[in-house]
């Protein structure tokens, strides 16, 4: 038997509204759109008549549930709370920095489905390798592996002449 997960889904009332949303605001790309349903490339699908397809009382399909989440990262937040302005949404939160150096916002969807958009923990990681942190300091910092912010320093670093290589990070 070979079961293998594909991606989660999420009920919207409006597949239009909601497509133009994560296309607008997430540059999602529709990889399939068969109408009521509409796969991103980003790994996820949404599904208008969720409560038809699975057959339960449409009063049972909850709005803001508050009991997930999709999340997205990007290499410049400051950019994207920028293009967030351009669009009407509402917050679950304001900005905020977690513990782990990692700024954050949260919204809903059209359809009141949770939304965490996260900066890079590479770029987070890079930004304090660029400042002069040691490899330790900047795992204390944010809270992950040694291992994950050597990786980093590597992507920072022309492997055969060891100078920065600012393009890539």
């Amino acid at each position: 038997m070979n079961l293998k997960f594909q991606l989660p889904l999420l009920a919207v009332e409006d597949i239009s509204v909601s497509k133009q949303f994560y296309q607008q605001l997430f540059d999602q790309e529709v990889s399939l759109d068969l109408g009521r349903n509409v796969t991103f490339s980003g790994g996820f699908a949404i599904q208008q008549d969720f409560a038809w397809l699975v057959e339960v009382p449409p009063a049972s399909v909850l709005s803001r549930s508050h009991n997930m989440e999709l999340y997205f990262e990007v290499d410049d937040f400051d950019a994207f709370l920028e293009r967030l302005e351009q669009f009407k949404v509402t917050y679950v939160h304001p900005p905020k920095q977690h513990d782990w150096m990692q700024r954050v916002v949260r919204i809903y969807d059209p359809d009141l489905h949770m939304i965490e958009i996260g900066e890079s923990m590479e770029i987070i990681a890079c930004r304090f390798l660029k400042e002069g942190k040691s490899p330790e300091e900047v795992a204390t910092l944010i809270q992950h592996p040694l291992s994950f912010v050597l990786a980093c320093q590597n992507k920072l670093f022309d492997s055969a002449t060891r100078r920065p290589n600012d393009d890539r990070i």
